[in-house]
């Protein structure tokens, strides 16, 4: 989701501000993460148009130019839509529930037992991006 909140006076000269926010995957070990990011729209001297990324108060490298994983310093990196990584956290945090096998002597009350926790993979956070066959 972006914002534009006008000059915050981080650095000088900046037009305007967009707060942006990303999720991270690592294609080679699964690591997932999240940032949050301060767009500073400038201009230079010639009048020029640039941008400053700014993330926890140090400005970085464009996020979407060439990411690097934190874990394992690869580059094959999937970006996605703020709010993917922690919705996938989320899920593995709540109790699983399957249909039990019914008898004609179990009341219908009994149909979900606790399930054994799932194991999250790179693929379960990909899965919403997958191309309908």
């Amino acid at each position: 989701m972006s914002e534009i909140s006008g000059r915050t006076g981080l650095r000088d000269g900046a037009t305007a501000v967009v707060n942006e926010s990303y999720s991270f995957a690592c294609m080679r070990c699964g690591h997932g993460w999240e940032q949050s990011y301060e767009i500073e729209h400038h201009t230079d001297a010639d009048g020029h148009q640039f941008v400053m990324y700014v993330a926890e108060g140090k400005v970085v490298p464009s996020p979407l130019s060439r990411p690097t994983c934190q874990n394992c310093d690869a580059h094959l990196v999937r970006i996605m839509r703020a709010g993917q990584v922690s919705s996938v956290r989320e899920a593995a945090r709540r109790p699983h529930k399957v249909p039990a096998a019914r008898t004609t002597e179990q009341p219908a009350a009994d149909d979900a037992v606790p399930a054994e926790p799932h194991h999250w993979h790179l693929s379960d956070l990909l899965h919403p991006f997958r191309k309908a066959s």
